[in-house]
């Protein structure tokens, strides 16, 4: 039996990054790209390398230039970590599995190191196909912190668990990381978003913008430990945007989400370096009339646009920056 499991790429709408410090979140899963796992069952465990995961070059130029694309780490390190979680959780928790081996590969075709969650997409497909294969149960509300865990356990990753919720459930949810809840249960309460419900939005994504959101996020989080005043009170601030965000949106009250979509952004410069080039990126979005804010930790972005006159003018301006523009496919 071949085993096939594809997670989307996401873009958060509202509230991040407080989802890793006891925030709320909204956010959509952005179907247009997606990390897929393909698992059978073979003689021994193997795991087939992608081209990008290979130590063999034709030249030093070669050499460079797949760092450049793909940065210092392959996929192969997140199917090792996700395999070892998954078995120690099974371990943990007197769940047998059968002693069988299994082959697998992955491709994925989220644009790299953007603020699209790549990462974390192949970490819950590899997650999911394990769950298949060994024909065994865990909670969905607990599968988003086992990816984490992951990423944060294995591979020293800063995260909160908003990518990895909306990655599990798809779709859009609104994500209250209630600190009881979190640290009782080890989950948040998820709650979904008819996307219907949801305004135009669309998202842009500059390649050579990239950076590891982990260490992008690590600023922060030693701040926060430090209980620096200014960053609390902003990351509170920002969490508020996604509550309010998801009541305007069960309301039908979509257009006062384009202030909440920029307020969002211009709290996190208050607490974050976000450099001239992620500014332009932002800037240029709404010079078009459109609201922006990062979908991630840089390199994208997400908004709202009126109509298709608006969509227009940002997929032209967008485009002299060397930015592209989908609209998200969400549902």
């Amino acid at each position: 039996m071949i085993i096939e499991e594809r997670t989307p790429a996401r873009a958060g709408l509202l509230g991040n990054p407080s989802d890793g410090y006891f925030g709320k979140t909204i956010s959509i899963s952005v179907k247009n790209f997606g990390a897929h796992v393909t698992l059978y069952e073979s003689p021994e465990l193997r795991i087939e390398p992608q081209p990008q995961d290979i130590n063999e070059y034709r030249n030093i130029h070669s050499l460079i230039e797949n760092i450049t694309l793909h940065g210092y780490y392959g996929g192969d390190r997140l199917i090792k970590a996700a395999i070892k979680k998954f078995y120690e959780h099974c371990s943990v928790n007197d769940i047998p599995l059968e002693a069988k081996n299994f082959t697998i590969r992955y491709d994925s075709s989220i644009p790299r190191q953007v603020g699209l969650a790549g990462s974390s997409a192949i970490i819950a497909s590899v997650i999911k196909a394990l769950v298949k294969f060994y024909k065994i149960d865990i909670q969905k509300e607990y599968l988003p912190t086992l990816v984490l865990k992951v990423e944060t356990e294995e591979l020293g990753i800063n995260a909160g668990l908003q990518d990895r919720v909306i990655q599990i459930y798809g779709g859009c949810v609104y994500m209250d990381f209630n600190k009881t809840s979190v640290k009782e249960k080890g989950f948040g309460i998820y709650t979904p978003i008819s996307p219907k419900l949801l305004p135009n939005l669309y998202l842009a994504y500059k390649e050579d913008l990239g950076k590891i959101s982990g260490v992008v996020l690590n600023d922060i989080k030693s701040r926060y430990d430090r209980d620096d005043k200014l960053v609390i009170e902003t990351l509170e601030e920002i969490a508020s945007l996604a509550e309010k965000g998801n009541s305007l949106i069960n309301k039908g009250e979509t257009a006062s989400l384009h202030e909440l979509i920029n307020r969002n952004f211009d709290l996190r410069c208050k607490i974050m370096n976000v450099n001239e080039s992620n500014k332009q990126l932002v800037y240029t979005a709404r010079k078009c009339g459109a609201s922006a804010k990062f979908a991630g930790s840089g390199g994208s972005i997400i908004g709202m646009y009126e109509d298709d006159e608006m969509l227009t003018r940002l997929i032209n301006s967008l485009k002299e920056i060397n930015a592209r523009v989908i609209k998200p496919y969400i549902s």
